[in-house]
C-alpha cells in the first residue's frame, strides 16, 4: 500500500502535474508526471471519474491502480516528482495484469523506467 508520505492529496499538486508535467497515454490510462525541485518524496495520485463506471467499479479500479503504483514506487525517482494516474473508461473492465502492462508502458513512455 502507498504510505501517507507517497500519496498525492492536494488539488494544487494535481494541477501542477496536469499543467506543467508530461503525459503518456495508453488504451486504459493516462499518466501525468511532473518533476519538482522540492525535497518531498515522489507522490502518486489517482483520478477515476464517473466515466469509468459506478461507485463499485471506480473504487475497485482505484484500489488496483494504488496497488500497482505501490509496487512500482521503487522504480520512480526517490524525490521531487508528482505522478497522476488517470483512468479512462476501459479501465473498469481491465484485469489487474492489463492495468499493470498499461502502467509500465506509460512509465516507459515518460522515461521513468528503462524500456525494451
Amino acid at each position: 500500500m502507498l504510505t501517507a508520505e507517497h500519496r498525492l492529496r492536494h488539488r494544487d499538486d494535481f494541477t501542477v502535474a496536469f499543467r506543467n508535467g508530461r503525459r503518456a497515454g495508453t488504451r486504459r490510462l493516462v499518466l501525468h508526471w511532473a518533476s519538482t525541485d522540492r525535497a518531498h518524496p515522489t507522490r502518486v495520485g489517482f483520478v477515476v471519474s464517473k466515466a469509468v463506471g459506478g461507485s463499485v467499479q471506480r473504487h475497485r479500479t482505484q484500489r488496483r491502480l494504488r496497488h500497482l503504483a505501490a509496487v512500482r514506487l521503487g522504480l520512480l525517482p526517490a524525490e521531487g516528482g508528482l505522478l497522476v494516474v488517470r483512468a479512462l473508461p476501459g479501465a473498469a473492465e481491465a484485469t489487474s495484469a492489463e492495468l499493470g502492462v498499461d502502467v509500465d508502458r506509460g512509465l516507459r513512455r515518460l522515461g521513468l523506467v528503462p524500456g525494451a
